[in-house]
């Protein structure tokens, strides 16, 4: 889709007669971070996966703000002709998918968030957001760093990541994202949290072994949506989406399929 004036590029997996699900990745990742748990683990289901702005093969042109990432967004359910659909968002897309329904509330009909990044302490966004850009000698040095990044991936979620992610420059290899949109991302994430709109059904997972969990935020929409919120804990690592699809498609289908 990207092109021809359309800012992103978008990634769709499963039947196209299938339910719709509207997936947003994190900082430094893309739409194709999805295909194991859509393809191998949502049967039945339509799943849309965009690469964001400065990220895969979207424009990499600014602003990187969550206004324009969810005006960007908004835009992909306007092509595709989706009046409201569940959205399941990890990291910093899950501020993405609440900037979306602030723009646009009634284009979501439920919300899962995969161990948010959202209200961050400044502290901690300024230690990720200092980390050198990664430039690599060889796609042999990248798959070795990779591999200490997610120690509990497949050989096949770090050969489809290398794929998907990895592009040579001169000088080396490095990630398609473009370093400037993930900084402004990470100071995106300290902003004040906006919270699920009034009667959104929303889980929240929480990965026990991240640092990016609030319980305010995660207090604020307990008291914000009462019963139609819930928070379930894992003992995984932040993208655990891509290293446990099977246990994280279990909590999507059962949390969008119910009532």
């Amino acid at each position: 889709m990207a092109g021809m004036g359309f800012p992103l590029n978008l990634r769709e997996f499963g039947p196209i007669e299938g339910t719709p699900l509207l997936a947003l990745h994190g900082v430094t990742g893309h739409g194709g971070r999805w295909r194991a748990l859509a393809e191998e683990h949502l049967h039945g289901y339509r799943v849309l996966a965009p690469d964001l702005r400065g990220h895969g093969l979207s424009t990499p042109l600014p602003p990187w703000t969550l206004e324009q990432h969810a005006a960007d967004v908004l835009g992909v359910l306007d092509a595709v002709g989706l009046p409201a659909v569940p959205v399941v968002a990890h990291s910093f897309g899950a501020a993405v998918a609440l900037y979306l329904q602030k723009l646009a509330p009634n284009r979501i009909s439920k919300l899962v968030l995969l161990d948010p990044a959202i209200g961050l302490r400044p502290d901690l966004a300024l230690n990720r957001s200092s980390a050198p850009e990664e430039l690599f000698g060889s796609p042999e040095e990248a798959r070795a760093a990779l591999w200490q990044r997610w120690p509990n991936a497949t050989e096949t979620a770090i050969a489809e990541e290398l794929a998907e992610n990895l592009c040579q420059v001169d000088g080396g290899w490095r990630y398609r994202f473009r370093y400037a949109a993930v900084t402004t991302a990470w100071s995106e994430m300290t902003r004040d949290a906006v919270l699920p709109a009034p009667g959104t059904p929303t889980l929240l997972v929480r990965a026990l072994r991240a640092e990016y969990f609030s319980p305010a935020f995660a207090q604020a929409c307990r008291l914000a949506l009462g019963d139609k919120f819930e928070l379930v804990t894992m003992d995984v690592e932040h993208t655990f989406y891509v290293s446990h699809p099977a246990e994280t498609a279990e909590l999507v289908a059962r949390f969008v399929g119910q009532g």
